[in-house]
């Protein structure tokens, strides 16, 4: 993040009461503000939006990304805590450190994003520009639509808190939303987003237009809403600032902010990303709680399936492990959220579920072209749907997508063993089930 305004957010960070739901509410110390006298000016909105994305990074920079992967057949547990174990095993409980932490901390950062919302259209200052203003707050609703997503995808339907949580009053009565309500509200601030948010300029790591489409060509995709999927998805892989790089490693690779990336999330020495702790060996300073499974390997290193993506992984016999993160050796790797190879496997299977097959293979073999594997054989719908849903797997073999993609086509049975549909979503945490009456815990749990 931009570090003039370091010492700005920090404030922020303080004053803004970011917290999920009732039972995070304090009493405001007498250091702090109330949320309204925070956000006053042009610096301190600036900082509010700033200490909003930094509680993106926040659940992005471990528990998240770790429950889209070692969930699932890619990667597998390699270490000594149980909360992964419980992951790896999808016996998870209610009060599974790693499932709780990623669910308050996107509650935390959308109660941030719903501060920046609220106040800001209340900041008169000369130095706050209308146009300044607005992208400060589409960024906020991207920031709120994503958050409520990504809650969505791991947890079903959801309690939709939309405004700041100065209170408790705010927050009594709100019952969870359907899966359904809750696409609903993500697509309503995307579409806010994209109306506030500037046309795309040279910045990869704040929110642009491009990223608001992007985020809606996900949704779509998610709700099964082909042709919509499509036309977003085309929108982003037409905007010529984005492009496929070659070789595969060029995009996680120093220096970051690629024409590969759509939006990542920056870390500096400052504001460290810890991720790779859990992927590195023992002899290299990790923990090795995360290791590729031996089927992963075999893919990778198969030149007709991993090609030159085998570059994701490093070491030999049992220590091969996964170096997508700190590549320089100083925790300040970026968490990508979205990369335009994303977007073409998302046009390649909206474009099937549609029977445009030529075209559906033609965005595949874009990926397959990249990382230097011959085009595919698959002609058919059934078979051209498979492949794409084999190459999401191996191109975002260690990023957030594998084991929200088995659920979303159901496939988690089929591919995971997981056949029963209750552990398809994660548990509510039992601190909110028991401090909130207005929460219900997820079915099986």
């Amino acid at each position: 993040m931009n570090t003039s305004y370091l010492r700005n957010a920090v404030l922020i960070a303080f004053v803004l009461l970011s917290v999920s739901c009732k039972k995070y509410l304090e009493e405001v110390p007498d250091y702090a503000l109330p949320t309204g006298s925070a956000i006053t000016d042009a610096s301190t909105a600036r900082a509010a939006i700033i200490g909003t994305y930094d509680r993106v990074q926040n659940y992005y920079a471990s528990a998240y990304p770790t429950l889209g992967t070692i969930t699932t057949d890619n990667v597998i547990f390699n270490g000594t805590l149980s909360e992964y174990l419980q992951l790896d095993q999808n016996a998870i409980p209610t009060d599974n450190v790693i499932t709780v932490s990623a669910y308050q901390s996107i509650y935390r950062t959308i109660n941030s994003a719903n501060s920046v919302i609220t106040y800001v259209p209340l900041v008169n200052d000369p130095l706050l520009t209308d146009a300044e203003k607005n992208k400060i707050l589409g960024e906020a609703y991207f920031i709120r639509a994503l958050s409520y997503f990504d809650l969505g995808r791991g947890w079903g339907g959801v309690q939709l808190q939309l405004k700041p949580t100065t209170n408790l009053s705010v927050l009594k009565g709100i019952k969870r939303s359907t899966l359904d309500q809750t696409y609903d509200q993500v697509l309503a601030d995307l579409t806010r987003a994209e109306q506030l948010l500037p046309e795309d300029a040279t910045t990869r790591n704040r929110a642009q237009k491009s990223a608001a489409r992007a985020l809606r060509a996900r949704l779509h995709l998610y709700r099964k809403q082909w042709a919509d999927a499509e036309t977003y998805a085309t929108q982003v892989i037409n905007n010529t600032k984005y492009t496929l790089l070659k070789p595969y490693k060029s995009f996680f690779t120093a220096p970051f902010l690629t024409r590969e990336s759509v939006l990542e999330l920056s870390y500096s020495a400052n504001d460290r990303n810890s991720y790779w702790n859990l992927w590195y060996p023992s002899s290299s300073g990790g923990q090795f709680t995360l290791k590729p499974s031996d089927a992963l390997i075999a893919k990778l290193n198969n030149p007709a399936i991993g090609g030159s993506r085998n570059t994701l992984i490093a070491g030999t016999g049992a220590t091969v492990y996964g170096v997508l993160y700190n590549t320089v050796g100083i925790s300040t790797d970026p968490s990508y959220l979205i990369r335009i190879a994303e977007l073409y496997l998302i046009r390649a299977e909206a474009r099937a579920q549609q029977n445009k097959l030529t075209d559906a293979a033609e965005d595949l073999n874009a990926i397959r072209a990249r990382a230097d594997v011959a085009v595919t054989t698959a002609v058919t719908q059934a078979a051209l749907i498979q492949a794409i849903e084999d190459e999401n797997g191996i191109e975002f073999a260690f990023e957030a997508h594998r084991w929200f993609d088995l659920v979303r086509t159901e496939r988690a049975g089929a591919v995971l063993g997981i056949t029963n549909r209750n552990f398809w979503l994660f548990p509510i945490p039992y601190s909110d089930i028991q401090s909130d009456p207005d929460v219900t815990q997820n079915p099986g749990y």
